[in-house]
């Protein structure tokens, strides 16, 4: 016979001996097992490798239902416990039956979810777990009512010892308030409105000696009396407009430049040019100062530079260029200035000019001038008002401005100028009482005797008696926004003041 034929008859051969025994092809569950087990004649012996699998089965299954009910007991504990709540308040709310209620409803959520996991395997398991739920909510509602049994109890000892404490503290309190009522008895009382009209008194005490420091008479009005505001500088003003006076005598520019050096130009043409800035500082919008500075620093670089009348409105524009550079927010750029004069200079000329101006002051621009000082007098002028006057102000402003002009004002010191507009613009306002008073002779230290020769300047200009043509400062105070103060005269002249 041939190999193979003899192969496949001893496979014939083992196939008629264990076709008697239907092997399972399914996973073996223990009711399946059960039920083939008698009908199939599965036995043990005949297949030694299924018995272990179904010792594995069975092994799995019941670790499986144990963690199953760790998992419903757990569920149901986690249900009945209560939330952590402060010591005194109402913690009988814990056993509840709504909670064991839920408590079950959860157990049996899990154990559907179970079924519908396994749903061949784990019958017998899960009602099992069902029977024995009632029996673990009965332990699990007795361990809860042993512990609140313990809780209430620590609370009892808790709340015990504070009240024995308290009532100690009340009794030493008692005794302790006793003594000091009789050792208050001892002392005369303490008003609180004497308290406070004690700490006024204090604060105004402070002031009085700032005020005695500062070095004020009695029948001169304080401005610098707001102590509490500290932009306000009250403590400070005085000594930092004496220091402004003594910077006005070293930074002031030369009083005869144009007699002594400069032969090109006159005071005719410097008061031209400073005419066509006033326009030009409207024209931008600029602030006063910047126009006050623009002329100190012309009249600073004149001082000591000799210069041709070619590039007297360049230095012009170059000195505005540095005040706007330095008054302003937002000055204006190179271009603007070059373009204001019909593009007569180029922009290196202006910047070169610029830088030259610069270094010959080494940078010291601040400088005080006449807008300096005269801020500070027309503000102890408005003192002697309830109610500031506008007028005032804008007149003070307007023939301040007008001595920019004048070349022979350089001879006057700037806080002299200011000074004297308050005192003619005082005089032309009101004829009927002196302008001169302690306030503005403490805070300007200036005389009315001293202020006599500017002030009859300053009225020559306001009357224009030497029939100057140029108008710009008279124009631009002659808008209504400045009250129309240029078109003001007084109908008597000041000179009949220092004759009384």
């Amino acid at each position: 016979m041939h190999p193979s034929c003899k192969r496949q008859a001893s496979m014939n051969k083992e196939n008629e001996s264990t076709g008697k025994v239907e092997e399972p092809t399914g996973r073996i569950t223990r009711a399946r097992s059960k039920a083939l087990g008698p009908a199939g004649g599965i036995c043990s012996s005949l297949n030694p490798c299924f018995k272990q699998d179904q010792k594995r089965v069975l092994r799995l299954n019941s670790k499986r239902a144990a963690s199953d009910e760790n998992k419903a007991s757990v569920v149901a504990t986690v249900g009945l416990q209560p939330k952590r709540r402060a010591v005194l308040k109402d913690v009988t709310n814990v056993c509840d039956d709504s909670l064991c209620d839920d408590c079950t409803n959860a157990t049996k959520i899990q154990t559907n979810k179970q079924t519908m996991t396994d749903p061949g395997e784990n019958i017998e398991m899960f009602e099992d777990i069902v029977m024995e739920i009632p029996s673990d909510e009965e332990d699990v509602k007795a361990k809860l009512a042993e512990d609140l049994s313990k809780i209430r109890m620590a609370e009892t000892q808790e709340i015990s010892l504070p009240v024995i404490l308290e009532e100690r503290e009340f009794t030493e309190l008692k005794c302790y308030g006793a003594r000091e009522r009789a050792a208050a008895d001892a002392m005369p009382p303490i008003q609180v409105s004497t308290m406070d009209v004690e700490v006024h008194s204090h604060q105004k005490k402070e002031e009085n000696e700032v005020c005695e420091k500062l070095g004020a008479p009695k029948d001169v009005v304080d401005i610098d009396s707001n102590l509490k505001d500290p932009q306000a500088c009250g403590l400070y003003a005085p000594d930092i407009y004496n220091n402004m006076r003594v910077t006005e005598l070293n930074q002031r520019p030369s009083t005869n430049y144009m007699e002594q050096l400069q032969w090109d130009i006159t005071p005719s043409m410097r008061g031209i040019l400073i005419d066509w800035l006033v326009e030009v500082s409207e024209e931008y919008k600029l602030v006063p100062d910047t126009l006050y500075l623009t002329v100190s620093l012309i009249d600073r670089f004149l001082s000591q530079n000799l210069i041709e009348k070619q590039r007297l409105q360049l230095l012009g524009v170059a000195c505005m260029l540095i005040a706007s550079k330095y008054e302003e927010i937002c000055a204006p750029r190179v271009e603007e200035f070059c373009f204001i004069t019909d593009n007569t200079y180029t922009r290196e000329e202006v910047l070169k000019t610029e830088s030259k101006v610069l270094n010959f002051l080494y940078f010291q621009l601040s400088v005080p001038t006449t807008k300096t000082f005269l801020r500070r007098f027309i503000q102890a002028a408005q003192a002697t008002y309830k109610v500031p006057c506008l007028e005032l102000e804008f007149l003070a402003k307007y023939l301040a401005e007008l001595t920019l002009i004048e070349y022979s004002f350089l001879k006057f010191l700037p806080s002299n100028i200011a000074a004297s507009a308050v005192f003619l613009a005082r005089w032309t306002l009101n004829q009927s009482d002196h302008p001169w008073n302690p306030t503005l002779e403490h805070y300007t230290s200036y005389k009315a005797s001293e202020l006599k020769t500017t002030v009859l300047a300053l009225e020559d200009l306001q009357l224009n008696t030497n029939a100057c043509s140029l108008n710009a400062v008279r124009e631009k105070y002659k808008q209504q926004k400045f009250k129309c103060v240029a078109t003001m005269t007084s109908p008597e002249r000041v000179g009949s003041v220092f004759l009384r």
